[in-house]
């Protein structure tokens, strides 16, 4: 109530003190969620399974607290990204220059000499 030692200011309680005095405004705590939202296309994909693999997929799917279909998904896509993993590195290897294996004038070492292991002997 407007003019009362309690009042109201934009939605905030505003306390009026002793003597007409008043305190700052007090908020109410809120708290906010963000959420992100990937815009993504998916694809559904029907697959044909033997029962037994059918029958693990839903007990590990249930395992996980998720759905057959998410479960294979992501096990297609960790497939996925382990072999863009495996292509890159190949490729960084690839592009490295060749070692030597010996200097001028001497042979190549042999296979006793490559193998030769002093610390499991």
């Amino acid at each position: 109530m407007p003019g009362s030692s309690k009042d109201t200011w934009g939605g905030f309680g505003f306390q009026g003190g002793a003597n007409g005095a008043s305190r700052a405004p007090f908020s109410p705590v809120s708290y906010t969620n963000f959420v992100l939202h990937f815009s993504s296309v998916m694809k559904n994909v029907t697959i044909t399974l033997d029962e037994k693999v059918a029958r693990w997929a839903r007990i590990r799917a249930a395992e996980e607290d998720t759905s057959v279909s998410r479960l294979v998904g992501e096990m297609l896509r960790d497939k996925m990204l382990d072999d863009n993993a495996y292509e890159t590195s190949m490729r960084a290897y690839l592009a490295q220059s060749p070692r030597e294996l010996k200097k001028k004038g001497q042979t190549y070492p042999d296979r006793e000499e490559l193998h030769d292991r002093h610390s499991l002997r």
